[in-house]
C-alpha cells in the first residue's frame, strides 16, 4: 500500500513539473510558498525532559490526543521547574478544570455578547505583533471602570471570556503568528497603560477578577507571558502594584518592566512603530476600524493565513511522516516529531490514504496582507526544481522543517 501510494504522488509529481517546464512561464494568482521552513530550535535536555514525561503521563493515562504536544508539555515542566511530580500535580489538575469548565468547547458554545460594551469600560485587545512576531496584548487600566462594568456583565461571564480568549490564541492567534513568523510562537507581549490608575479602578469585584485571571493564566496556561512592559506608572501605581505583584510568582515578575512615563524608546526596540498605538508612541491608530484596541489587528485576521490553518486542522485524514536527511534523529518518540503546533494539526497516527492529494487552498485567493512569509502577489513562474513542491493543477504538497539542537528534520504532508 505504501509503495502504491508513493508511485502515485511520484506521478503526480511528474506531472506537475511536466506541465510547468511545458507551459515555460506562467502567471499565479498568489505566492505559496514551495517549503515554509518553522524554526523550532529545541534544547537536547528539555527534549529528553519532555519524552520521558510524556511517557509518565501516557502511563497514567493523563495524555488525551488534544493536548499531545511537545511546547505544551514543554511548558507545564519549566512551570515547575522540571520537577516530574510537581507537574505531574499541576497536569492533573488542568485536565481536571477544562473538563469542570467546559473548555474544550467553549469557542462554540460560549457568546460574549457584551464585548463591544465591556470594552468601553475595559480597553484592551491584541493589537499586531513585535518584532520577533509573537502577539502584542494592550490593556488601558487607567480607564477600566468596575462598576459600570458590572452593570454590563458578569465576574463569571467576564472569566469565560478571559478563558475562550486563551483557547483563541491556541486555536488561531499562535499558530497565524508561527506562520508569518516562519518560527514557533506561543507566547504573548503584553502592555499595561496605567496612566490615571488609582484605588478606584482596584474595587472589591476587580480584585477578585484580576486574582481569578492570574489564577488561571498561571495555573492552567502557564508559560505563555513572554514579557510584559508597564507604562505611565505615577505614585498611586506603584502603591497599587506592590499589592499586585503579591499574587504574582517571582518568575512572573522577572518578565514584568515597570517603565514610568519615559517608555516609548524601550516600546519601539520591541514594537515595529507601524504596529504600536499612536497612543503608545507608535503611528498606528486604525481610525478605519474604530481604533486600535478595537481592532484585533494582526496576521490571525489574514485570510490566507487563517485558510490555511483551518484546512491543516480539517487535514486529519492526511498523513504524515518523517523524511530522514541523514542527520542523526532525536531520541524524542515519533510522536514529538509530528508536525503539532497547538493544534493546527490534529494526531493522524490512524489516517488511511489511498486517493489523491488534496488540495489546502485551491478555492482561496488571497488579497493582501502585512505580517511575514506568506505574502499575495502575482508572480511568475520562470522554472521549476525537481526537489520544490508548487501548487498546480489542483494538488498541493506543504513541506515544513523544524529546526532541533540536531539538526533539520524535514515533515511531508502528502
Amino acid at each position: 500500500e505504501d509503495e502504491r501510494r508513493r508511485r502515485k504522488i511520484g506521478s503526480l509529481r511528474r506531472k506537475a513539473i511536466h506541465a510547468l517546464k511545458k507551459r515555460g512561464r506562467r502567471r499565479v494568482d498568489f505566492r505559496f510558498p514551495a517549503a515554509i521552513s518553522i524554526e523550532d530550535v529545541r534544547d537536547a535536555e528539555e527534549e529528553r525532559a519532555v519524552a520521558a514525561f510524556r511517557d509518565r503521563l501516557a502511563a497514567h493515562g493523563l495524555l488525551p490526543d488534544k493536548h499531545d504536544d511537545y511546547h505544551m508539555i514543554l511548558r507545564f515542566l519549566k512551570a515547575r521547574k522540571f520537577d516530574a511530580e510537581k507537574a505531574m500535580q499541576m497536569w492533573g489538575d488542568m485536565l481536571r478544570w477544562r473538563k469542570e469548565f467546559d473548555v474544550d468547547t467553549i469557542l462554540e458554545d460560549f457568546e460574549f455578547h457584551e464585548l463591544d460594551e465591556v470594552l468601553c469600560y475595559y480597553p484592551q485587545g491584541y493589537h499586531g505583533v513585535d518584532r520577533e512576531g509573537r502577539p502584542v496584548y494592550i490593556e488601558r487600566l487607567g480607564k477600566v471602570d468596575p462598576n459600570k462594568l458590572m452593570q454590563i456583565t458578569s465576574v463569571e461571564r467576564y472569566i469565560k471570556y478571559h478563558v475562550q480568549e486563551f483557547e483563541r490564541a491556541f486555536r488561531e492567534r499562535f499558530p497565524a503568528c508561527t506562520l508569518a513568523a516562519k518560527r514557533h510562537i506561543d507566547s504573548t507581549t503584553t502592555i499595561l497603560d496605567v496612566q490615571g490608575v488609582g484605588f478606584k479602578n482596584f474595587s472589591k469585584i476587580a480584585r477578585e477578577l484580576v486574582h481569578r485571571m492570574q489564577k488561571i493564566d498561571s495555573d492552567y496556561y502557564p508559560e505563555t507571558l513572554h514579557q510584559m512592559f508597564v507604562v505611565n506608572g505615577g505614585s498611586g501605581f506603584k502603591l497599587i502594584w506592590n499589592s499586585v505583584k503579591g499574587f504574582l510568582d517571582p518568575k512572573t515578575s522577572s518578565k514584568i518592566h515597570v517603565l514610568g512615563s519615559n517608555y516609548q524608546s524601550r516600546l519601539l526596540e520591541v514594537i515595529d512603530p507601524r504596529l504600536l498605538p499612536e497612543f503608545l508612541g507608535g503611528s498606528c491608530s486604525c481610525a478605519d476600524k474604530g481604533g486600535c484596541l478595537g481592532s484585533n489587528k494582526g496576521p490571525w485576521n489574514d485570510p490566507f493565513i487563517l485558510k490555511l490553518i483551518h484546512n491543516l486542522e480539517a487535514g486529519c485524514a492526511r498523513d504524515i511522516k518523517p523524511i530522514s536527511d541523514g542527520e542523526e534523529q532525536s531520541n524524542s518518540s515519533l510522536r514529538l516529531e509530528q508536525l503539532k503546533w497547538q493544534g493546527m494539526i490534529c494526531d493522524t497516527s490512524n489516517a488511511e490514504s489511498g486517493s489523491d492529494v488534496d488540495d489546502l487552498v485551491s478555492s482561496f485567493v488571497p488579497k493582501g496582507t502585512e505580517y511575514g512569509c506568506l505574502t499575495p502577489v502575482h508572480e511568475e513562474v520562470k522554472g521549476i526544481d525537481s526537489s520544490t513542491y508548487f501548487i498546480c493543477d489542483d494538488q498541493n504538497f506543504l513541506d515544513i522543517s523544524l529546526q532541533t539542537g540536531r539538526g533539520a528534520r524535514r515533515m511531508e504532508i502528502i
